[in-house]
């Protein structure tokens, strides 16, 4: 069905053991649930307990449900998290990258919402997952109790040029002579901190899945308007992709409630420490809750 988003079968193959080393990294009981979406059948991991507050979390481009879930299982103590896998961006998710010139994502998005049990939702996206969760809150407002945004794509976007310099040279260096320092040199534009499962997975996600050949657009001034619910905004100071201090600016100068943090010291990927993850699990429910 639709476009074949890795390379070969071993990339595709590759890809499901990180999936399965980031759910044994989450250590919390999930369940599986598949959901019909016109797009396809759509995954959904589950964690935390089913009586706690509902938060729909969406993860970022090329990762997985299990690899957000491994950052944010602290969360399960106070959520029942539900994590979807986006289409064309998972090893779980639908293998077909949907458009982001139409409403393709935010459609995908509100098919999983109408089966949920609860049609109001608390809502979580980061990067990738930040766009679409956006996207999604702007169109059906009414469906969204409070959003978090943790560098998000759609509301400023960095140099592309920028980016590929930052990757060209690293990228060929790696790719001919494939040693850790090396992926270090590849990897430090986007890490906050040398993590060497997140590092070896990006070493493998940027070879496994046929690169995207467009990246989300930036959101009309009307458009961040209708984002009327309370919001939290995160970005970090040393994203390239999506520079924290515009971001945080242009939140300010168009999201009715918002509530702005900036990150210093930090990359496009916050830091993937306990310290951290306690840190953020704190912060969003303490936003959820008040």
């Amino acid at each position: 069905m639709g476009k074949y988003i890795f390379k070969n079968e071993e990339a595709r193959s590759r890809q499901e053991d990180w999936y399965q080393r980031f759910l044994v990294k989450a250590d919390c009981r999930v369940q599986f649930e598949s959901i019909a979406t016109s797009y396809g059948e759509s995954q959904v991991l589950l964690a935390g307990d089913t009586s706690k507050p509902p938060l729909v979390c969406l993860h970022a481009m090329l990762t997985g449900s299990a690899h957000l879930l491994s950052e944010l299982k602290y969360l399960t103590e106070s959520y029942h998290l539900i994590l979807p896998d986006i289409p064309g961006h998972s090893v779980h998710g639908i293998p077909e990258r949907l458009s982001y010139k139409d409403s393709s994502y935010i459609n995908w998005l509100s098919e999983i919402v109408a089966e949920l049990p609860s049609s109001e939702i608390d809502l979580f996206g980061i990067s990738l997952g930040g766009f679409i969760a956006h996207r999604f809150a702007a169109a059906y407002p009414e469906k969204v109790n409070k959003l978090a945004l943790v560098v998000p794509a759609g509301i400023v976007q960095g140099s592309v040029f920028k980016g590929l310099a930052k990757m060209a040279i690293p990228m060929i260096k790696y790719r001919i002579k494939p040693t850790e320092e090396n992926l270090k040199e590849l990897t430090d534009f986007l890490l906050s901190n040398w993590d060497e499962d997140w590092g070896y997975f990006l070493g493998d996600s940027m070879r496994d899945f046929i690169t995207p050949k467009s990246i989300p657009p930036v959101s009309s001034d009307e458009t961040l308007k209708k984002l009327t619910m309370p919001c939290l905004v995160i970005g970090a100071d040393q994203d390239i992709s999506f520079p924290g201090k515009p971001l945080v600016e242009r939140a300010q100068a168009h999201l009715p409630l918002v509530e702005t943090e900036l990150l210093t010291d930090t990359r496009h990927s916050p830091p993937t420490t306990d310290e951290f993850r306690k840190w953020m699990a704190e912060h969003l429910q303490l936003f959820l809750e008040n």
